[in-house]
């Protein structure tokens, strides 16, 4: 459901356009020259580094440091792209804090690491705006792979197949490829259209064609596209959106999380954008910390996020847990939904007071409270909508094994999609790019 601006409670221009422009600026703007050679100098370069085992790319990260301190950016760039070509995205959106600045050297002698991340940004950013791009395809080999999905998994397999020479055709649901980089992330982690030039980016080795508003099981079946082509990679995503099951959530002003972030990431204009002034966030992820940092970044008054148990099994980080409190968010856990009241449109959502059974599970305390609203935004998790026949599907996901093999002979699958998976963005690449290497090793027996 989409909230009109005549909801009552709802509506836009709640900031001046220049507060609406400082708040959505680049949150972590690029290093200049001398700031990337100071952050390059922290590094110890050690031999077996642990921030590179915990990168789910395994990008060599002392190495493109060490490049980067002897001033060869464009180098640096391409040490890291080797294994992740989507990195500049993911030097912006990465959890880095748990990822590889949270093993950094640095941050257990210190409490600061090594500025990983920006770092990753300042070498991937001089690489792209070169002319050209840095990979070439292998001769022709004939073969033709679809590719359901052009998000960070569909993409990265795309590219890599690419190189080896293969004809990849890209299916997207959507009108514009990128998936969740496009859609669904916060619009102040990746400024000035940076998506989209990625993918155009990308593109550039060749190879590729990308055919938009193809959903599988609408406009495409995996049979016909295992008929038509030598392989097939799923990595659409998961489309459903788990429903909280209380009554009253489908009132008018209350959506789902995602579709408020897709809207916000494709306005060509945030001051018309609408916002409660009242808003609740239900979820402890990072589409509820998305969706709560910028409902108060356009201008809702009291923003709550409710999250059913206690913090430390909220699956955002705590480095984002504590960016949305810093923004004004209110954090509330060990609460669930148990309505939502309004006549008509939204006016309260009732909650009560959770505890831990003992066994895994959670139960209520009796206790209830209600938290006024006039927007509510729902954020419990996505699921896989229609999985074809044939595949097994692992509590809402494709199972999955090795690098990305379904149980259909030729057809392999990741990003979210696929069981196993950590729902980020350098972990879908890392299984695209792996399931490439996997179908080309098929292709080529």
């Amino acid at each position: 459901m989409t909230n009109s601006p005549t909801t009552p409670g709802i509506v836009a221009g709640r900031l001046a356009p220049q507060a609406i422009a400082e708040n959505f600026a680049d949150i972590a703007p690029d290093f200049d020259p001398h700031e990337a050679a100071v952050a390059a100098d922290r590094c110890y370069f050690c031999y077996d580094a642990p921030c590179v085992a915990a990168c789910p790319t395994e990008i060599d990260i002392p190495l493109f440091i060490r490049q980067i301190q002897t001033g060869q950016p464009e180098a640096a760039g391409q040490t890291i792209l080797d294994q992740n070509i989507l990195g500049g995205m993911c030097a912006r959106v990465c959890p880095t804090e748990t990822l590889c600045e949270g093993e950094c050297v640095r941050e257990a002698a210190e409490g600061k690491p090594v500025e990983i991340g920006r770092l990753q940004r300042y070498a991937t950013d001089r690489l792209m705006a070169n002319d050209g791009h840095p990979y070439r395809r292998a001769a022709p080999t004939g073969r033709r792979v679809a590719v359901v999905g052009a998000g960070p998994a569909g993409l990265a397999c795309a590219h890599r197949l690419a190189m080896h020479g293969h004809d990849v055709t890209v299916f997207d649901a959507r009108e514009k490829p990128g998936g969740l980089n496009e859609y669904g992330i916060a619009a102040y982690k990746t400024v000035g259209g940076f998506a989209q030039a990625e993918v155009d980016w990308l593109l550039k080795i060749g190879g590729i064609e990308l055919r938009h508003g193809q959903a599988l099981g609408r406009d495409v079946t995996l049979d016909g596209l295992r008929n038509d082509h030598d392989a097939v990679f799923l990595g659409m995503g998961l489309a459903g959106v788990n429903a909280l099951g209380v009554e009253g959530e489908a009132r008018e002003g209350a959506r789902d999380a995602v579709d408020f972030i897709a809207e916000l990431r494709q306005s060509d204009d945030l001051t018309k954008l609408p916002v409660g002034r009242h808003v609740v966030v239900i979820g402890g992820g990072m589409t509820a910390v998305d969706a709560a940092v910028q409902s108060r970044l356009l201008g809702a008054e009291d923003v709550s996020m409710v999250y059913r148990r206690a913090r430390d099994r909220m699956s955002a980080s705590e480095h984002e847990i504590d960016h949305a409190a810093t923004a004004g968010v209110r954090i509330i856990t060990n609460a669930q939904p148990v309505a939502v009241h309004g006549n008509g449109a939204v006016r309260e959502v009732e909650f009560a007071y959770t505890r831990d059974n003992g066994k895994g599970g959670l139960e209520s305390t009796g206790e209830t409270f209600r938290l006024k609203a006039d927007q509510v935004f729902k954020a419990i998790g996505q699921s896989l909508e229609g999985a074809p026949d044939g595949l097994t599907v692992e509590r809402g996901k494709i199972t999955v094994t090795g690098p990305g093999r379904t149980g259909l002979d030729g057809v392999w699958a990741g990003g979210d999609c696929a069981a196993g998976g950590e729902d980020l963005t350098v972990t879908a690449v890392a299984q695209g790019r792996d399931a490439a290497e996997d179908i080309h090793a098929r292709l080529s027996a």
